[in-house]
């Protein structure tokens, strides 16, 4: 039987970025009222797409 050529006596290690929270609360705030306001506006538009486009269609 003809054995692997790659043979690493150790195992290759995966480098970890380990992800931190923020630590500041006017950071977790921010992201709070900025995809608050991405919803609102995401549901803006789809009432604009059923109320006064979809009876044109």
């Amino acid at each position: 039987m003809k054995e692997s050529l790659n043979q690493d006596p150790e195992p290759t290690e995966i480098e970890r970025m380990d992800v931190q929270p923020p630590k500041d609360l006017s950071i977790v705030a921010s992201d709070a009222i900025k995809y608050t306001a991405y919803i609102m506006l995401l549901f803006g538009f789809l009432y604009f797409l059923i109320a006064y486009l979809g009876p044109m269609l």
